[in-house]
């Protein structure tokens, strides 16, 4: 009940802070609640979701009646946080894929109440599918460099849009201010942030996992490298 009120407090509040919940004994699996607010004259769908840390798809999907690029001064929109955690171990990172979020076991202190949080990620594309499995947090890289895969510089190449071999660190970089690289597939998947806001809770990467810039720099401050990460189905 605790964590339920102060969960209820950052969604009317509109504070920037990841989701974060009591962990419910092992026999439950669902935490937080749905709520409802009222948009604001100059809001779309999105800037709400981004104001209550959910994806597009999934505020998108709870409010189909509502539009999304002018939903109008005073219109309900239904809040969709409440969530069924992942059949999956509750330790370290777990993404589930469908629902395009990622969920954060930190383990807790001695007299600690252990805790779950929970972002919107953006992931791969349908052609470019995220891959499934277990893997970890190989290292962690502040103002990361982005060298694009030959595959994906022919892609903007046959679009007219050329990739340059390196994009250094800085705002047109799409790794944004933080990457997480993953012990997986040579080293190539990382969990990042970006420059593409509107990508966060869609299928639009190239089969990294995407994280709003908001909330990329806190959990990469609260994961250690060797962090078990599971990509759950």
């Amino acid at each position: 009940m605790r964590i339920q009120l102060l969960l209820l407090s950052f969604l009317f509040s509109g504070a920037v802070s990841a989701a974060t919940f009591e962990m419910p004994l092992p026999e439950f699996d669902i935490v937080g609640a749905i709520h409802e607010v009222e948009a604001r004259h100059e809001d779309t769908l999105l800037t709400i979701a981004r104001r209550y840390d959910i994806g597009q798809e999934q505020i998108v999907r709870a409010n189909p009646d509502v539009d999304r690029w002018l939903p109008g001064e005073g219109t309900r929109v239904i809040i969709p946080t409440r969530y069924i955690l992942p059949a999956a171990p509750r330790e370290g990172l777990v993404l589930n894929v469908p629902e395009m979020r990622l969920y954060y076991y930190p383990k807790p202190k001695p007299g600690e109440t252990p805790v779950v949080k929970t972002f919107p990620v953006g992931i791969g594309r349908q052609d470019w599918a995220t891959p499934l499995g277990m893997t970890k947090i190989l290292n962690k890289i502040k103002d990361p460099t982005w060298t694009p895969p030959e595959s994906i510089r022919k892609e903007h190449l046959a679009k007219g849009d050329p990739l340059p071999a390196v994009v250094p660190a800085g705002p047109d970089n799409p790794l944004g201010q933080y990457a997480m690289r993953l012990a997986l597939g040579g080293g190539s998947y990382l969990i990042h942030g970006t420059n593409k806001a509107l990508g966060v809770g869609m299928r639009a990467s190239h089969g990294c996992i995407r994280m709003p810039k908001d909330f990329v720099p806190t959990l990469f401050e609260m994961v250690k490298v060797g962090t078990p990460v599971k990509i759950h189905y």
